[in-house]
């Protein structure tokens, strides 16, 4: 399950999707290299599966720094010595800050990275890495697995972040870890070759020189990349946990896992605060009104969670763009759906959970996304998530509107069915809403009262 969802952090920390299976990959063989007891490479499995862990809660505030598209910025960074300022530095800086802004602007904005450059990094690792713990412990993963994940930026000399910490007192996973990653982006983007004279560039700089000479070790005897491309990744990456530590998935740890991610969704921007547990609680709610039971209320409410993994694949200059978006934007957000579908059914077991989650967004008129589906194609689990869906995005702020009183959102939404949104589900959210005193719902959602000016597109979004 977790190697699965990995697939999600990668397309927040523009990698391709399996970036963080492979690091798996490598780190673990780097870490059997060294001799670690199995318990602790157990630890290192999680350790590296979930590396990235807190990568969406620094989304927006990169994004407020270039002014662009942050994770076009997070992926081209993997392959930037970010600790030296000079040529490489500056040609990362032109190619990602304010692009497309008018001159002056642009300039204005390259100045002011420039002058706090180190300032700002920090801060975007600190944020990362405190939420990548936290989120770490949510799941139910001890402290040696969420410290890996805080240290996962500091460098061997004490010039990383976020604590400067150097050397030995650096986490042994977190060592790994930065080496695993660095040589899995280097060997796709550029050669196996240039992966290792990277490692030696930055031995004793970034990486612990011990590790270095393990990898190169294990290179010579033609070792560490074996694999690397397969098309049965995952299996691959399963079979890595040792099998005398194995982790067994309990219901509880499920549900705590689903929490997790929810939070990793809703953190990508301040806008989507809390906007996963917002639909799994409609969902919930408009479920029990239905009789529906306890197993298919279990999978509505899963599914609500995870129902936007996918909107991690849509950069901050979109989700928070005050104005229209257009073509192309509207292009990249239709597809996120689709990226749920392609995550989730990853999950043995949660075929089905995929498919409810991934159709948040259809309509029984068929002129929803991203698959089309009508009212033939979509069961009840799937218009419950699509009413919930609808009306906690209502019920919030939005970049280009604030967020809408309970009643006039039920209003919207009427105006939508039954044509869109299904009738029961919707009676039953509307009656669910007006139970509950509209002036103790106005301060839980932190919802005001403006003029409606939503349109029949910005429901769906």
């Amino acid at each position: 399950m977790i190697s699965a969802l990995s697939y999600a952090l990668d397309l927040t920390e523009g990698q391709p999707m399996g970036h963080s299976a492979r690091a798996c990959i490598l780190g673990m063989r780097i870490g059997v290299e060294i001799g670690l007891p199995l318990a602790a490479q157990a630890e290192l499995y999680y350790s590296l599966l979930i590396k990235d862990a807190g990568c969406s809660s620094n989304a927006s505030r990169l994004f407020q720094i270039v002014c662009g598209d942050e994770i076009r910025a997070k992926g081209d960074v993997k392959t930037t010595d970010w600790t030296r300022t000079g040529w490489e530095s500056l040609k990362y800086a032109i190619e990602h800050v304010a692009v497309g802004k008018p001159f002056l602007e642009r300039v204005f904005t390259l100045l002011k990275a420039a002058s706090s450059q180190q300032q700002k990094s920090q801060e975007l690792v600190k944020i990362r890495c405190e939420r990548g713990a936290s989120v770490a412990r949510r799941m139910g993963f001890g402290e040696p697995i969420a410290q890996a994940i805080h240290s996962l930026d500091e460098h061997w000399n004490g010039a990383g972040y976020p604590d400067g910490l150097r050397g030995e007192s650096i986490p042994i996973y977190s060592r790994i870890a930065l080496l695993a990653q660095t040589l899995e982006v280097f060997w796709r983007s550029l050669s196996p070759g240039r992966a290792i004279e990277v490692a030696r560039l930055r031995s004793k700089r970034w990486f612990d020189p011990a590790l270095v000479r393990a990898v190169e070790s294990l290179a010579k005897r033609d070792a560490l990349w074996a694999g690397l491309d397969s098309e049965e990744l995952l299996d691959s990456v399963t079979a890595l946990e040792p099998v005398e530590m194995r982790v067994s998935l309990t219901e509880d740890r499920i549900d705590d896992i689903c929490v997790a991610f929810a939070e990793v969704i809703d953190a990508k921007s301040p806008f989507t605060y809390r906007h996963s547990n917002g639909v799994a609680e409609a969902s919930v709610s408009i479920a029990h009104a239905l009789g529906l039971g306890a197993s298919q209320i279990t999978l509505v409410r899963r599914a609500a969670l995870l129902h936007d993994i996918g909107k991690l694949s849509v950069p901050n200059s979109i989700l928070e763009k005050p104005g229209k978006l257009d073509a192309l934007e509207w292009d990249i957000v239709r597809r996120h759906p689709y990226y749920s579908l392609e995550i989730l059914r990853r999950i043995p077991n949660f075929d089905r959970l995929a498919e409810v989650a991934a159709s948040h967004h259809e309509r029984l008129d068929g002129k929803g996304y991203f698959r089309n589906l009508n009212a033939t194609q979509l069961d009840t689990e799937c218009r419950i998530i699509a009413v919930a869906d609808v009306y906690d995005a209502l019920a919030a702020a939005r970049p280009y509107r604030a967020a809408l009183d309970p009643e006039i959102v039920l209003d919207i939404m009427g105006k939508d069915t039954p044509h869109a949104l299904d009738r029961d589900c919707f009676e039953a959210l509307a009656s669910k809403v007006a139970s509950v005193d509209l002036t103790t719902l106005r301060e839980r959602l932190g919802t005001a009262t403006p003029t409606p000016t939503t349109t029949q597109s910005e429901t769906i979004v």
